[in-house]
């Protein structure tokens, strides 16, 4: 399989958007009190990650099938990466 730029291009923006996403719900999370609000937020969370983990895999394979050492595949296997480990790290924010 080809790596399509556009493809993997459309996934880092995504990518950064879904995490930048992911830090404004811890953000809210800490600073609501509303019952409701915290269990919308922590489902959204919940699917944000799915979401994550799903682009993570698409970029996995990009980057198996890839000989070159520097792609944009590469790049999404990373930032993937680093969001999802950053989420893990914080998820006990969610239990406090």
């Amino acid at each position: 399989m080809k790596e399509s730029q556009s493809l993997t291009n459309n996934l880092l923006m995504e990518v950064d958007i879904l995490s930048n996403r992911l830090r404004n719900i811890k953000q809210s999370y800490k600073t609501t009190e509303n019952k409701a609000l915290k269990g919308r937020l922590f489902s959204e969370n919940k699917n944000i990650f799915k979401r994550v983990k799903e682009i993570n895999k698409i970029a996995e394979l990009l980057n198996k099938n890839n000989t070159e050492k520097i792609n944009f595949s590469n790049l999404l296997v990373e930032i993937t990466k680093r969001t999802l480990n950053e989420n893990k790290f914080e998820s006990n924010l969610f239990f406090i």
